[in-house]
């Protein structure tokens, strides 16, 4: 078995919401995000990936241990403005008893594989927080070029410092 099939990508589905609460409600994984949402605030969120499956190329996926059927992260990419362009943004989590095992790129190199089939941007950006390593490393092992360091205020009121990593999908897209 590869490694590239270790894990699998399914798309995000309504008995997902589990998952998300582990993800998203717990500090220790939220560190870099402005700490965990609350259990409103999941449901919102969860309500948002499942939309994300009617909406032109935007994808939210759960990330699967191919081996155990397991739920262990999830990934995705959605459209945003960037520099007065639309890109995609991309985003992963894994879960902590799951990570250091190589899924998140993993799934995340899947996620980049279906956002190129899909033919939509040109470019999709990740920003993860200056200080998160591992997702720094992940950016840079999958190939995206690290652009500049910039703000964002995620969630309101919190300053995220993050680096913007930008990675050509190639040029059959529209933008």
């Amino acid at each position: 078995m590869s490694a590239q099939s270790s894990v699998q990508i399914k798309p995000w589905a309504a008995g997902d919401l589990p998952l998300l609460e582990q993800l998203m409600g717990d500090p220790a994984m939220m560190a870099h995000l402005g700490g965990p949402e609350s259990r409103e605030q999941i449901a919102t969120r969860h309500e948002r990936y499942l939309r994300l499956a009617q909406t032109a190329g935007d994808r939210m996926f759960t990330i699967v241990d191919a081996a155990s059927g397991e739920a262990v992260g999830s990934v995705g990419y959605w459209t945003r403005e960037w520099h007065d362009a639309a890109v995609y943004e991309t985003g992963w989590s894994v879960l902590p008893e799951w990570q250091g095992r190589g899924i998140a790129r993993m799934g995340t190199a899947l996620a980049v594989e279906r956002a190129k089939a899909d033919g939509i941007h040109r470019f999709m950006h990740a920003f993860p927080a200056v200080d998160n390593a591992p997702s720094n490393a992940i950016c840079r092992r999958l190939g995206f070029t690290l652009v500049e360091a910039c703000e964002f205020e995620y969630p309101p009121g919190n300053v995220l410092h993050c680096n913007d990593w930008r990675l050509d999908l190639g040029d059959h897209h529209s933008q």
